[in-house]
C-alpha cells in the first residue's frame, strides 16, 4: 500500500502564512458550503490551509470529517492545481453537507480555481 501522507511542504502552517492569504487573496471560489481563498506563491506547488471553525460545523466530528475530505482531495484529485496558497473555509451548514457533496463541491472548486489562475498568470503576461 502507498504512502498517503500529507507532508508539511503542502501544508500552510503559521499564522503569517494565513495572514498572508486572508491579506492578499487574488482569488475567491465559492461552493456550497466552503469557501477557498488563494494568493499566489513562489514555491511551484499549491499549499492548503484548513479553517473550520466550531461557530459554523458545530461537532467536532463533522469539523474533522471535512478537513478529511478536503486534504484526500488535494492528495488523491486528478486536477492539477497552480502555485498558490490556498486557505478553505467553511460556511454555515457545511456539517451537513454529505460526503458526496463535499466531494462534488471541492472537485469543482479546484477546476474554477485552475482556470481563474491561468486567466491570471496570462493576463500577467500579456501585460509584462
Amino acid at each position: 500500500m502507498a504512502h498517503q501522507g500529507f507532508p508539511r511542504g503542502l501544508r500552510i502552517l503559521t499564522a503569517g502564512e494565513y495572514r498572508h492569504v486572508f491579506d492578499n487573496a487574488s482569488f475567491k471560489v465559492h461552493g456550497k458550503g466552503l469557501l477557498a481563498l488563494a494568493c499566489p506563491n513562489t514555491l511551484g506547488h499549491a499549499r492548503v490551509g484548513l479553517v473550520f471553525s466550531k461557530k459554523n460545523v458545530r461537532r467536532a466530528v463533522d469539523r474533522n470529517r471535512l478537513k478529511r475530505l478536503t486534504r484526500e482531495s488535494i492528495r488523491l484529485g486528478q486536477h492539477r492545481l497552480p502555485a498558490v496558497d490556498i486557505v478553505v473555509l467553511s460556511k454555515r451548514g457545511a456539517g451537513e453537507l454529505d460526503n458526496d457533496t463535499v466531494q462534488r463541491q471541492l472537485h469543482g472548486m479546484w477546476r474554477r480555481l485552475e482556470q481563474e489562475a491561468k486567466r491570471h498568470l496570462a493576463a500577467t503576461q500579456s501585460i509584462a
